[in-house]
């Protein structure tokens, strides 16, 4: 070994000049004695590669890394790719053992004639040696020493492939890129193994000095020195005449290459999906630590659609747009997530408006209030109560007293009753406040975390109306019940981790939880739709989007925060508006009018060729007609009533054969349906028919009913006042029905008071 240690010298000086022989023989015996030191340099050991982020595609969309390295073996690698590194770098690499004396000859003459270092005739087995042990980039007679050495032990211990492969693998490239890979993907957005041969000239070009030749250093260096590297190709008969002109023909490319129809890798920021980037490094380095992330190249295949993220980031653009023009709030954020309800996965997410300016996470790491946005759940554990959508609730006005002071909601949106399915469309207050002191809060919270929320939520009164902070993740994942028969998707943004060699070391599995029954998911489904077809968030149907869809919007008490969160049976959409410093968005900013618009927007693209189904209604429940006046199983008798409002009924003044007065014929009044349909568990609405239509009343030919303001008061003919007539009189007494008849004898008018003070006129005909 130490033969070949004098051989090594030998050349050496020859390549370094005589001005540097007086120090060779001082330093010939320190170098032999390093000679185990050089064996121990002298192994090819992994580098540190680049973590691979996939699409849901399979196709690469972010790499996290210290050193941007993908490493490939040789047969990865285009033909025409090492064909231009060995003509410019290496043209005698297969005939010699790790030096080229041809070489070093040749670079020995250029020193002696520049009277310093200037040319080192390295092999591509020295560059590898370099490249692979640390040694330093400075051209001394150490450094050459020490480079020789481990080349002649790589050359002994790996065969030629080996130690090509090992240096495409490590080169550098410029642009952060080490290795052929990492540089093929990131300037021409392509695999090693596609690379033509004017791109790998260009490539092989730049090895020698990145900082002079790469293309947007110098462009017109590159351009030269690639040329050079295709006529050296060509003269060794790498490359034929005519691929040289076509080649010298070519373009370099202009800038580094990312867009997302071809995804490369680069060491440069993107500009989509940078905060779904973020979050899933943060998760990645949760699990797997930071050194494995960025220097172990793992290979993560991630529920990111690259079409779905930059419709949510123009969306979210957009309306932050339209909402700060003209005005100085340039700072108000907006934040975006969309989710597949079926499995959890994460296709789009948006945390702010520039990741630039923040890196802060409005959807993962910011915690709100949720206004009416989190009333579904406290409606959600009503029906897994016993509740249905028809169910009356009613003494709302009643204050509230649990917990403190007695307590009486504001709102847009109040009365003294409402069915739950009314309460949820038009979001009332004190509705979901009453409902909650009815099912108990501590019902409430356990519903919303078996739903998947995990941020704490205070036990108090006004918690109904969305008081506990939540993220955006956590709410839109709460959703997926809704959306997924009953079944809440914890959220994911990958679904494995791969090492660089495919092996799994990974699996995030689908989490699913059965959070609520199926009826109870269809139910809220259908009662949330009515917020989108006729509530609150009806500015979706004005902005363009049309396919079945339910959702809910929510807005804190001094409009500081504007959210909607809906969903139709494939995709789910959580938007929320405010200010990092909670201040108010707008005069009367509900998440009607500031969040809808860009869930709109986003989703109307989203869906685009989605087909408009729907839900199937599950075999527990059942469609039931309702009479509205009574709140009962209608009769046909229900759908035949009619108000005879604006109907005056008049006596002529005169009295026929029975002294009864007689009434002029009116024409019957417009019909009016009282009857509607409604959702409910087989069993839960009584069997009885509605009692003030009862099932085997007489069906009349017309009924009119009102309740008037003094119940128990019977209907009075204000047509008295209504008329010029002198010969009007009143139709009947108080407390006792009035009977009268028409001028047709066939025809005749009776007045009834009903259940609950409910006057109704009759009209009857004979003989039926």
């Amino acid at each position: 070994m130490r033969r070949a240690i004098v051989v090594v010298t030998i050349f050496v000086l020859a390549a370094t000049g005589s001005a540097a022989a007086w120090r060779a023989g001082a330093a010939i015996y320190g170098i032999a004695a390093e000679l185990d030191h050089a064996s121990a340099l002298a192994e090819l050991t992994p580098q540190s590669q680049s973590t691979i982020v996939y699409d849901r595609e399979g196709k690469p969309a972010f790499t996290f890394f210290v050193e941007q390295r993908i490493d490939i073996p040789l047969n990865r690698v285009s033909p025409k790719m090492v064909d231009a590194i060995l003509a410019v770098e290496d043209q005698r690499f297969y005939s010699h053992h790790g030096l080229d004396p041809l070489r070093i000859a040749a670079a020995a003459k250029n020193n002696l004639r520049a009277r310093r270092i200037v040319e080192g005739g390295s092999t591509i087995t020295q560059q590898l040696a370099r490249a692979s042990s640390g040694l330093s980039q400075r051209r001394t007679f150490d450094r050459k020493i020490r480079e020789a050495m481990i080349a002649a032990r790589l050359e002994q211990r790996y065969s030629k492939k080996d130690i090509l492969e090992g240096y495409l693998n490590a080169v550098y490239f410029g642009e952060g890129f080490y290795g052929v890979e990492a540089a093929s993907r990131g300037y021409f957005g392509k695999p090693a193994m596609d690379l033509e041969a004017h791109e790998a000239a260009l490539l092989a070009a730049i090895v020698r000095s990145p900082s002079t030749y790469a293309p947007r250093v110098s462009p017109t260096k590159a351009v030269a020195r690639r040329d050079l590297v295709l006529r050296l190709m060509r003269d060794q008969r790498r490359l034929t005449d005519e691929g040289f002109r076509l080649a010298v023909a070519s373009p370099i490319p202009s800038g580094l290459r990312r867009s997302v129809q071809n995804p490369a890798v680069t060491g440069v920021a993107t500009s989509t999906g940078q905060y779904f980037e973020e979050e899933l490094r943060r998760q990645l380095v949760a699990r797997f630590g930071n050194d494995r992330v960025l220097r172990g190249g793992l290979r993560v295949y991630s529920t990111y659609d690259p079409k779905l993220q930059r419709l949510a980031e123009q969306s979210i653009a957009t309306r932050l747009a339209q909402l700060t023009k003209g005005r100085r709030a340039k700072d108000l954020q907006g934040s975006l997530i969309a989710m597949d309800p079926a499995n959890g996965d994460v296709v789009a997410l948006v945390g702010g408006r520039d990741f630039g300016e923040s890196s802060f996470n409005r959807a993962t790491q910011a915690r709100r209030q949720a206004g009416s946005a989190f009333k579904p759940i406290v409606f959600a554990a009503a029906l897994e109560r016993g509740y249905t959508p028809g169910t009356m609730l009613r003494d709302l006005d009643t204050p509230i007293t649990s917990y403190g002071p007695a307590w009486i909601p504001g709102g847009e949106h109040e009365a003294s009753e409402y069915t739950v399915r009314r309460a949820l469309k038009v979001s009332s207050n004190r509705a979901a406040a009453q409902l909650m002191q009815q099912v108990g809060a501590s019902a409430t919270i356990h519903y919303a975390q078996r739903l998947g929320i995990a941020s704490p939520l205070p036990m108090v009164p006004s918690l109904a109306l969305g008081t506990g902070e939540v993220t955006l993740m956590e709410l839109t994942g709460a959703y997926t019940a809704f959306a997924n028969r009953g079944i809440a998707s914890l959220p994911r943004l990958f679904t494995r981790v791969e090492d660089a060699d495919g092996v799994p070391l990974f699996f995030q599995d689908e989490n699913h939880t059965r959070a609520l029954s199926e009826g109870t998911a269809y139910m809220m489904s259908s009662m949330l739709s009515d917020v989108i077809s006729g509530g609150t968030a009806t500015g979706a149907r004005a902005s363009g989007f049309r396919l079945p869809a339910a959702g809910k919007t929510g807005t804190t008490d001094d409009y500081s925060d504007a959210w909607f969160i809906g969903y139709t049976p494939h995709l789910i959409t959580g938007v929320w508006f405010g200010f990092d410093r909670p201040a108010p968005i707008a005069s009367r900013g509900f998440g009607g009018t500031i969040a809808v618009p860009a869930w709109a927007s986003f989703m109307r693209a989203a869906t685009a060729g989605h087909q408009p189904d729907w839900y199937e209604m599950p075999s527990d429940l059942e469609k039931v007609a309702i009479c509205a006046l009574s709140g009962a199983r209608a009769t046909p008798s229900c759908r035949e009533e009619h108000l005879l409002e604006e109907t005056p009924v008049a006596t002529t003044g005169q009295f026929d054969e029975y002294g009864l007065p007689i009434v002029a014929a009116v024409a019957p009044p417009r019909p009016r349906n009282h009857v509607y349909e409604d959702i409910f568990p087989i069993g839960a609405v009584p069997s009885e028919r509605c009692p003030i239509h009862g099932a085997n009343a007489a069906v009349p030919d017309y009924v009119a009913s009102r309740v008037p303001e003094t119940p128990a008061t019977p209907t009075v003919d204000t047509a008295q006042q209504q008329s010029p007539s002198a010969n009007i009189v009143p139709l009947g007494t108080a407390g006792s029905p009035a009977t009268v008849r028409s001028a047709n004898p066939r025809i005749y008018y009776e007045s009834v008071i009903g259940p609950h003070g409910v006057v109704r006129l009759v009209v009857r005909q004979r003989g039926r």
